[in-house]
């Protein structure tokens, strides 16, 4: 009898195990049939692809978005740099959101490739571009109880300037590799990374920009062998992920030098963007924001965690092995900390 009653519990705490394990795996896939299905998305035929009017005081123009997967609570908008670069940039995300039912939009602003590109430079200011992310947020029914807004770069001083003037509509911010005063990212640019070059390439480098002989095929030999390969992405240039190779090859020049310039040690000459500042703005930033800085950046790291500090409800992470590109040459600690993120914000505000 003994024996007999060791097999039954033996088989009932069995057989109530299987039955745990079977509804454990029955909601993980009713969740990931939801994330992956497109059933009653208008969107279905194109495979998450929307075409975006956006409307400007020189007319009505398209911007180009993908939505992957779907999710009420989790929807991240990413902002790519550049400006002109394109959403390719960030492809990479295709290994981490999915798995974690992360919803996001991959978006090509007005002038990048896949978007209109309207020959008119009046239409490249930062002002303007806030409006157009305003313009997509509603056309993608995105709100305070679901809207991420993650910027890189240029796309982080677009994050910025969005939230200063709309986060009434966010539930969460990501500033990545982007400080918040561009006249202080020239002094880092210049005094600290330039001299951090073997002297002879930077010599060679200040004096083509000197003479700004930026198209002589050597000042990119240089830069891609000497600072890229530093500051920017740190894989050898025929390492480099296909995908921003692509970005590189798909960039819109007229747009990026109208505001970035010419020059990679800083912004300078007549670049729209050579005076932005809003590092006194950061502390009217009240939802939750991470900040994430990495050793090698062409950003000042140190800048970055002072801004986390800064604004009223901020976390900082930082990229030990990164540089400009960290969703790359970092990639694991970059996504988890944004996936964390994410998750904390989202618990937090259940």
């Amino acid at each position: 009898m003994k024996r007999l009653s060791i097999i039954f519990f033996l088989l009932v705490f069995i057989t109530s195990c299987k039955q745990k394990s079977k509804e454990i795996i029955d909601v993980k896939t009713d969740e990931t049939s939801d994330y992956l299905s497109f059933k009653n998305r208008d969107d279905q035929f194109t495979g998450g692809i929307k075409m975006i009017p956006i409307t400007t005081d020189k007319g009505t123009f398209k911007v180009w978005t993908k939505t992957v997967g779907q999710n009420p609570t989790k929807k991240v908008l990413l902002l790519h740099g550049g400006p002109g670069m394109t959403h390719e940039i960030y492809e990479c995300a295709d290994g981490y959101f999915p798995q974690e039912s992360i919803e996001y939009i991959y978006y090509d602003q007005l002038g990048s490739y896949y978007s209109d590109k309207p020959d008119d430079l009046s239409l490249w200011t930062t002002e303007r571009f806030v409006e157009e992310v305003e313009q997509v947020r509603k056309a993608l029914n995105l709100d305070s109880s679901n809207f991420y807004l993650l910027g890189q770069s240029w796309g982080g001083i677009l994050a910025m300037e969005y939230a200063l003037k709309y986060q009434k509509n966010l539930k969460g911010l990501i500033i990545s590799n982007m400080m918040s005063s561009i006249p202080e990212y020239n002094l880092y640019a210049q005094e600290v990374l330039g001299p951090q070059l073997n002297p002879e390439v930077y010599e060679e480098i200040k004096m083509i920009e000197a003479n700004e002989d930026y198209t002589n095929p050597r000042y990119s030999e240089l830069l891609f062998n000497h600072y890229y390969t530093e500051h920017v992405l740190r894989l050898p240039v025929n390492e480099w992920p296909e995908a921003i190779l692509r970005t590189f090859n798909h960039a819109n020049n007229q747009v990026y030098v109208h505001m970035q310039g010419h020059s990679e040690f800083g912004i300078t000459g007549d670049a729209t963007l050579k005076d932005w500042d809003v590092k006194n703005r950061l502390k009217e930033i009240t939802v939750p924001t991470l900040v994430i800085g990495a050793k090698y950046d062409t950003m000042d790291p140190n800048h970055m965690e002072w801004m986390s500090k800064e604004v009223q409800n901020g976390s900082y992470l930082f990229c030990p092995n990164g540089s400009h590109l960290s969703q790359y040459d970092d990639q694991k600690n970059y996504f988890n900390g944004i996936i964390n993120f994410i998750k904390n914000t989202n618990s937090n505000s259940n």
